[in-house]
């Protein structure tokens, strides 16, 4: 499953898409997050002004091992996942809709903790709230999947993904036994037994990812929109019961009452 054809379709896709994180104006309460059952994410958890959120071995240990803790406790299935020095990757499906805030809110307070007492430090990790994207799982799953384990790659920290011991690679191309990881079908789909799926997904690793998909990922995830095309938007509607696309431009038509208003003063 490939990027290719993606161009400016995949940005009409991205730019028409909702935006779930975001204030709709000034003095409005912003919308609240929405967590699809059964439906993936990507999910990104950067460091409080993206500074570093591990600083030893064991600390990416212990976030691995406590976020299979809370996972698995909250209903989070983990597909693909890295973690940077000063950032994490999640490609997520909820089994409810609490499951991933339950889930990070659970591992964000005992990281923190052990961080801040191994650290000697206080206040908080995180740079505010971590940001999700809904993913078209069918178009996109598998480039989605490529994107998080090439992260080390595209920052020059290791030449190839499999050097890499803090992210799904190893266990999606070589087999590695990874506690925290949950198959999806689509990976399943790849071959018959798990030599064959690996094999496959290596394969897919030649193949460059496009731009045009690399940037609409990190503006749909950015934003809190839907990674997409127009069907699965519509889908996404219907879920929720819901505007899932933005107004056209101009006034809100409560501003355009207010004007209305002021007009008869």
């Amino acid at each position: 499953m490939g990027s290719k054809g993606l161009g400016s379709e995949l940005y009409l896709a991205a730019s028409l898409a909702i935006e779930a994180i975001a204030s709709w104006g000034a003095g409005m309460a912003r919308h609240r997050r929405y967590f699809l059952k059964n439906q993936p994410l990507h999910l990104i958890q950067r460091g409080n002004n993206r500074q570093a959120i591990f600083f030893a071995p064991e600390d990416y240990a212990q976030y691995r091992g406590w976020l299979n803790d809370a996972a698995s406790e909250y209903g989070l299935a983990i597909h693909a996942y890295v973690l940077m020095t000063n950032h994490v990757h999640l490609l997520a499906t909820p089994q409810e809709e609490e499951s991933v805030p339950r889930t990070l809110q659970s591992l964000g307070r005992r990281y923190v903790r052990h961080i801040n007492r191994i650290q000697r430090r206080t206040g908080t990790l995180w740079e505010g709230r971590y940001r999700a994207a809904p993913v078209d799982s069918d178009a996109y799953f598998l480039d989605c999947c490529r994107y998080i384990e090439l992260n080390p790659v595209r920052a020059g920290m290791v030449a190839r993904p499999r050097d890499y011991p803090w992210s799904s690679y190893r266990a999606h191309g070589l087999g590695a036994a990874d506690a925290l990881l949950t198959d999806h079908p689509l990976y399943r789909a790849l071959g018959r037994n798990a030599a064959d799926r690996q094999k496959e997904y290596r394969l897919c690793f030649r193949t460059p990812l496009e731009g045009p998909f690399v940037s609409a990922l990190r503006h749909a995830t950015n934003g809190g929109r839907v990674m997409g095309g127009e069907r699965f938007r519509m889908e996404i509607a219907k879920a929720l019961k819901r505007r899932v696309t933005p107004l056209p431009p101009g006034p809100r038509p409560r501003a355009a009452a207010d004007k209305r208003q002021l007009a008869l003063l």
